[in-house]
């Protein structure tokens, strides 16, 4: 029951000045019309503070993305898993983000560089823009005092080296050392690492005790001298590939005087190794260890650590099991391991499921390219991703991508800005013209888009604007 002064008063209130509010019926519309007046909603982005990547594709937004920034917080691990096809935007990814990276004083950043182009590695451009030398590991130049890496380097820990040598032993003989020839070994080892002080131990040095072990190391074990010779045998076979075999000249040699450990960015251009041969993950597992003792230090630096075709480091479980210690130790020292592979069926499904499910495991960021669907519902089993994100993998255009951040799931488009693009872009010699082609149609398929959405809004905004105000009778429920 309405206050009857209420009532008179509305009633000479509408008399003087007109009807106020009026009774608008509900009108009946689709979600692809009223969707031009109710604004779309986007997940929210990963903060403001960090590096741009590009733009969210349904929102919008400007997307932010830096594993410093977000560790303790959104990331339980700053380490980052980039896969996808050949030419679908990862490596203008990663050479934007190291060179958006580097804007900041405190970052320093490390590159196995395992693609070339024109007889350099495909970071040569970026490397020439810092004033960089590429550090080029090759087995042709190394004899004519090229770059050399120690494995016995004296900055290594003794724990370090035996460690690394057996890693070294075990990729090249394709399993796990037995005890008898890890004795050997130690006691090689050993023995090179007490009696050598005034240069550096090397590899030959190692081969040659292997070849004629001590007595005393014999008698220490209460066994035949003969016993030890032929254990450590096969050792000496595998360790003299790297001395005067086909590796020869990068690791049988005192560590290469001068390479710059403090500069803002290192690259290791492996370009001239065979990247289906045995030396890629041996040279991978002799330059993360020597990093780990030479290049990661508690001086507050933010170290990116990026390897191309990482299935050599995550499809062996030697070096996998090196790597799983650097990752661990790195975390505390401020270390994000970006690792770039093609295919997560090359690695989970091979002699390392194990070893590789740990390193994915500590990969709390994941970026997927274009898949084939097949694909795309593996990765999508292995990396628990929503079944939505599966679905959209396959249809991915390059430069657009899926990225998992500890479950914070959303597409993005990368940008390139006209200053990188010379620079990230390098397969010249086969898609100079295609790549030009297909970058302006796909910035005028962009424009046509963005155009088709604007005249498509304007056009409801219009019809419904009209509506409001040609009718105080209809309204939009």
């Amino acid at each position: 029951m309405r206050d009857p002064l209420s009532v008179i008063t509305e009633a000479f209130t509408s008399f003087l000045f007109g009807k106020v509010e009026t009774t608008r019926l509900p009108v009946r519309t689709s979600t692809g019309q009223a969707q031009a007046v109710y604004l779309p909603t986007a997940a929210p982005g990963l903060g403001d503070s960090g590096v741009i990547i590009g733009r969210e594709v349904y929102s919008g937004k400007g997307y932010i993305y830096d594993p410093f920034q977000l560790y303790g917080q959104q990331l339980p691990a700053p380490h980052w898993l980039v896969l996808g096809e050949s030419g679908n935007g990862k490596s203008a990814l990663e050479k934007t983000y190291v060179l958006r990276q580097l804007r900041f004083k405190d970052r320093q950043v490390v590159v196995l560089d395992a693609q070339g182009e024109d007889g350099v590695g495909e970071w040569n451009l970026i490397a020439q823009e810092l004033g960089i030398t590429p550090i080029r590991l090759d087995p042709m130049a190394a004899l004519d005092h090229g770059i050399r890496l120690n494995p016995l380097d004296p900055s290594i820990t003794t724990t370090g080296q035996l460690a690394l040598l057996r890693t070294i032993i075990e990729v090249a003989m394709g399993h796990g050392l037995d005890e008898r020839s890890g004795f050997a070994l130690k006691v090689a080892h050993s023995y090179v690492n007490e009696t050598i002080v005034d240069r550096q131990p090397v590899l030959s040095d190692i081969v040659e005790q292997l070849r004629h072990p001590e007595p005393e190391s014999a008698e220490a074990m209460n066994v035949d001298i003969e016993d030890v010779r032929s254990w450590g045998l096969d050792v000496a076979l595998v360790l003299d590939r790297l001395v005067d075999g086909d590796l020869r000249g990068m690791f049988d040699g005192p560590t290469t005087v001068g390479i710059d450990l403090d500069a803002p960015l290192i690259v290791f251009d492996l370009s001239h190794i065979d990247r289906n041969s045995i030396a890629m993950p041996i040279l991978m597992a002799i330059v993360g260890v020597w990093l780990e003792h030479t290049w990661i230090r508690p001086d507050r630096k933010k170290r990116i650590f990026l390897v191309e075709e990482a299935w050599h480091i995550i499809n062996s479980p030697f070096v996998a099991q090196l790597f799983q210690r650097l990752l661990k130790f790195g975390r505390r020292l401020g270390l994000s391991f970006v690792a770039v592979v093609h295919h997560l069926s090359d690695v989970v499904d091979g002699a390392a499921a194990k070893e590789a499910a740990a390193i994915l495991k500590m990969a709390s960021t994941r970026t997927i390219y274009a898949q084939k669907a097949d694909e795309a519902r593996a990765t999508g089993r292995v990396l628990g991703l929503p079944r939505w994100a599966v679905e959209i993998i396959p249809t991915l255009t390059p430069g657009i991508a899926v990225w998992d951040v500890n479950g914070n799931v959303q597409v993005v488009k990368h940008l390139v800005t006209e200053m990188e693009r010379p620079l990230v872009f390098t397969d010249r010699a086969m898609t100079e013209s295609a790549s030009d082609l297909a970058d302006e149609a796909l910035r005028a398929a962009e424009r046509e888009a963005e155009a088709r959405a604007a005249a498509f809004v304007e056009h409801h905004l219009e019809q419904h604007v009209g509506d409001l105000d040609g009718s105080s009778e209809s309204t939009v429920a």
